[in-house]
């Protein structure tokens, strides 16, 4: 049994919901209605833990919420939005929903308890469907048929009939109605619908945050003295929430017994389209559910899951064979030919002065040129890897935060999820930075330490990739962090002192924080014993770190941008503006 006594929420000092006391019993369906803006997606998040009440008691089976929470076996949630990736089939997305959530689940197991899903929903026609392809109603059924992986008993549904056809609507309403009478589980739908009140076994009425009505659907007709139950809304507007509450509380007694009395299941034929299949097809009773997998299994599904949605996305492959093989060609276009020789004053004495200053102006001249040229091309290679890195991560999280909120709700840990993408991701950092490296390196004829040199690139690639993995984890929208990110790789240039020293000042503040400097100053240390070394620090005129530091200090922007994403992961983040 669920039991609300006196629940209340509130939200940047405004009240959402003010003292809701109802309860609701096992094998039980119950419609949680109101106009728009009454409290009852407050109410249901509240019952699920994502908000904090800031009043009251929320019983589940005797014990109280406040003091230990649901576990994701027990609880389904059904959020307004789709909870199941576009790109994957029906059966993929199950799958992927029973290896999160699901612990010991065997292959042969896993599959029939799949099966056995898709028959109950009746979605087994398009198991080999991606769900980008599917209709609204065949969406919603598969939100619910993704909770039911791991059976819980109590199963909270939010708006998932709204848009939707009548027939599809009348589908779903009979389809949840079923889905608690045949489990004994506990459904709750928030609706603002009136159309099939009289398919749920209790009603409960929300206007301004306050309980107007509890009990029976067959009353409610009654208590509000309307004919047709689409004239209750308009009723309301006679009193005020806070009169409706009050009339609710003398009334209340009355319908208590009514309200926790679950009526039979309706006879064969009664309108239920989903009554038409064999009773074999009904979901039948699964085991307990078991605990949640470990880490390990999650992040390889996770794994598993990227690479497939990645290799479903030709727009995304596209683009990253464009970056990683079109930037280095752009770097190469300032020296197709190699570097340049440096050559030589003829300082002998047969050469008058004239001469010899000629060659001097001559020779400063190619050394500032071909010292600008080689730092400006290290420096190139570094900032379009960082600009790469920015285009690698900055929509990674944020793109399909609330699925993430979803299945954080169902028990993923968010360690996995990050550790996932961190895994991701750092093969296309490898693949890009090895590319660069050794395509510039054979076309300029760069001298130096090979394996050096694509550290430093390497590593400014995942710096720049785990910040921004970093800033994707704590915004609210893919263009905030885009921009965000853009405009860090835009500062990458002019901080770094490659092209223009900064003050001695500046330059000991913002440094640490440039990864384009310590990769560029990295890459030059890697040339150390050639004069193209001393050519560009004189360019420069930038003090360089010793190459272990640059290393090392990279590492630590990486580690750092992996750890800030996930404390941004383990924040809640349900709200959709």
């Amino acid at each position: 049994m669920l039991e609300l006594h006196d629940v209340s929420v509130t939200a940047d000092g405004q009240p959402l919901i003010r003292g809701i006391s109802a309860a609701f019993p096992d094998t039980h369906f119950g419609a949680i209605i109101g106009p728009s803006g009454c409290g009852k997606t407050s109410l249901l998040r509240a019952i699920a833990g994502l908000i904090q009440t800031s009043g009251g008691n929320i019983l589940w089976q005797g014990r109280d919420l406040e003091q230990q929470d649901l576990a994701p076996s027990e609880l389904g949630y059904v959020p307004q939005f789709s909870i199941a990736h576009a790109r994957l089939t029906v059966a993929e997305n199950l799958r992927s929903a029973a290896r999160l959530r699901v612990r010991g689940l065997g292959h042969r197991a896993r599959a029939d308890r799949i099966h056995q899903i898709l028959q109950s929903i009746g979605i087994e026609d398009v198991a080999h469907r991606q769900v980008r392809l599917l209709s609204g109603g065949q969406q919603r059924r598969l939100g619910l048929a993704m909770e039911l992986v791991s059976d819980p008993r109590l199963l909270l549904c939010d708006e998932v009939t709204s848009g939707l056809d009548p027939k599809s609507e009348n589908d779903l309403v009979h389809l949840m109605r079923r889905l608690a009478l045949d489990s004994g589980r506990l459904v709750l739908s928030v609706t603002h619908s009136l159309r099939h009140i009289d398919a749920h076994d209790s009603v409960t009425l929300l206007h301004g945050g306050r309980l107007v009505f509890h009990g029976p659907p067959g009353l409610l007709l009654h208590y509000f003295e309307v004919a047709h139950a689409e004239d209750v809304y308009p009723k309301l507007a006679d009193r005020e929430p806070e009169a409706w509450h009050e009339l609710w509380l003398e009334n209340a007694p009355a319908f208590a017994g009514e309200a926790l009395s679950p009526r039979p299941a309706p006879p064969h034929g009664d309108g239920d389209a989903d009554d038409t299949h064999p009773e074999e097809t009904r979901l039948a009773h699964p085991p307990p559910a078991a605990p949640t997998p470990g880490p390990l299994p999650q992040f390889f599904e996770l794994l598993t899951r990227r690479c497939r949605l990645f290799l479903r996305s030709p727009g995304e492959i596209w683009l990253q064979i464009l970056l990683t093989l079109g930037f280095p060609c752009i770097v190469v276009l300032f020296a197709y030919k190699g570097l340049p020789q440096i050559q030589n004053l003829n300082m002998g004495i047969d050469v008058d002065i004239l001469e010899q200053l000629r060659q001097t102006i001559d020779f400063t001249l190619q050394t500032c040129q071909i010292g600008s040229l080689v730092s400006g091309l290290v420096m190139f290679q570094v900032v379009l890897l960082t600009l790469m890195g920015s285009n690698n991560a900055a929509r990674e999280i944020v793109a399909e935060r609330l699925i993430f909120e979803k299945e954080k709700l169902s028990g993923l840990r968010p360690a996995a999820h990050v550790a996932a993408k961190s895994a991701f991701l750092l093969a296309l950092v490898a693949a890009q930075s090895a590319w660069m490296c050794i395509f510039v390196k054979f076309i300029c004829g760069f001298p130096g330490d090979l394996a050096s040199q694509f550290a430093n690139l390497c590593l400014a690639n995942g710096a720049m990739t785990a910040v921004c993995l970093a800033i994707s984890a704590w915004s609210r929208t893919s263009g905030q962090a885009s921009l965000i990110s853009m405009y860090l790789v835009g500062f990458q240039l002019p901080l770094s002192g490659a092209i223009l020293s900064l003050p001695e000042a500046l330059g000991a503040i913002v440094r640490p924080f440039i990864a384009s400097y310590w990769s560029w100053s990295g890459y030059l240390q890697t040339m150390k014993d050639t004069r193209l070394y001393d050519l560009a620090v004189a360019i420069a005129g930038t003090p360089l770190s010793p190459g272990p530091l640059c290393l090392w200090t990279l590492a630590c922007h990486v580690a750092i941008g992996i750890f800030l994403a996930y404390t941004g992961c383990l924040r809640a983040q349900w709200r959709t503006d």
